[in-house]
């Protein structure tokens, strides 16, 4: 009889489309032929409101059962900035940081209660993300049989008090990098065991047919960075801004800024900053295919999907090297540069706009790179054998 397993998760569905939460997507989808997968959420979409929008309780999504759970309450974002800013800044008791993760949300209490109540119905929860609501209070109640995947980085709420507890909790910590794992073990002290030494991350999938040319001409745009993910101050997009701008002030030239996601940042009105908003997955490969690299200015990433996408389109990438695990990407695969300020920015884009050839070389490092370390039967099977351990533990 296959074993049961839930993911536990902040918000889920074919709308949502933030990286961790299509990560959790994407691995329940490829774990379900292994073991009864079922998904359990709330009834949010928004991530900075978390409002109510799916009515249904239960749903069906590619297969897999979706159980949904009210918020007690939306997020008054105002109050929340006001609060993460006093927070944030230390010296906070562990009560008063819990406080805060509820304002955090998503608050949805009879998610939590469903865990306690049900936690004889499932053989393993595995939680995704160490930041919301739904792992920190989560995992309090069904600890003994869980595995949390945290992707988790260097930033500021990790340095809270109440995370040191949180965890100690998991039977099993499943990693998306190297860098991650070295971190989270340095910063809470865990020993490295078989159950927290289990490395994920996300299989690539790309279309069959890619046409670069098309996006060319859809979008008349031959000679340009991408830039791919949510367009707001917290992945870097500011800086990236004001970094463009001054390289064309130094570097004239028809090269061109695209970016493709949600603006929840002010775009500059600049004839070579382009938004596209969001676009499907066709133009989003298409486009990754015909640009001369991928730029990805975030400070804070877990793993990066896009990096690893671009890579098996076979292109380079320009990477904040403040961030481990861009960098680490960049240096084990030798796929892509990375940047610490303007002037090394200014290098970088030049270098790789004159080395064609070496640009070249460094997509198919990437591509060789990914086929090693992420793909999708690789990564299912290192989580199955995580979740027999923690059933036997």
């Amino acid at each position: 009889m296959m074993k049961k397993i839930a993911f536990v998760v902040q918000r889920y569905g074919l709308e949502v489309n933030g990286g961790a939460e299509l990560h959790c997507r994407q691995l329940a989808e490829h774990m379900a032929d292994k073991y009864q997968t079922e998904i359990i959420t709330t009834k949010a979409i928004d991530y900075i409101t978390w409002k109510d929008e799916y009515t249904e309780e239960e749903e069906i999504i590619n297969g897999i059962l979706v159980r949904r759970f009210s918020v007690k309450e939306p997020r008054n974002i105002k109050q929340f900035n006001q609060l993460s800013e006093r927070i944030l800044q230390g010296g906070s008791s562990v009560e008063e940081e819990e406080v805060w993760m509820q304002k955090q949300g998503p608050c949805s209490t009879e998610l939590t209660a469903y865990l306690r109540n049900h936690k004889n119905d499932y053989d393993v929860f595995i939680f995704f993300t160490y930041l919301y609501y739904t792992t920190y209070f989560g995992l309090q109640e069904v600890s003994e049989k869980s595995i949390l995947i945290p992707t988790a980085h260097d930033e500021l709420p990790i340095y809270l008090n109440m995370f040191s507890k949180m965890f100690q909790l998991p039977k099993g910590i499943f990693y998306n990098t190297r860098e991650e794992k070295k971190f989270v073990e340095q910063k809470f002290h865990i020993a490295s065991t078989p159950n927290n030494n289990g490395y994920g991350g996300v299989g690539v999938e790309i279309p069959e047919h890619i046409s670069a040319e098309s996006f060319r001409q859809k979008y008349h745009a031959d000679h340009f960075m991408l830039y791919i993910g949510r367009i707001e101050e917290h992945k870097g997009c500011k800086e990236l801004f004001r970094y463009f701008c001054e390289y064309k002030k130094r570097n004239p030239g028809n090269l061109k800024l695209l970016l493709m996601g949600k603006e929840v940042l002010n775009v500059p009105d600049a004839e070579d900053i382009v938004s596209l908003g969001f676009v499907s997955d066709e133009d989003k490969f298409n486009g990754l295919a015909a640009c001369d690299f991928l730029i990805l200015p975030s400070q804070f990433e877990s793993l990066s999907m896009v990096v690893l996408e671009a890579f098996q389109v076979g292109r380079p990438v320009l990477v904040n090297g403040k961030c481990e695990v861009l960098k680490g990407h960049c240096v084990q695969s030798n796929g892509g540069l990375y940047y610490t300020d303007y002037y090394e920015f200014e290098g970088c884009v030049n270098y790789l706009l004159n080395q064609k050839d070496t640009g070249s070389a460094m997509g198919k490092n990437g591509q060789a790179y990914v086929q090693k370390n992420y793909r999708w039967d690789a990564i299912t099977g290192r989580l199955s054998q995580l979740i027999e351990k923690v059933c036997l533990s």
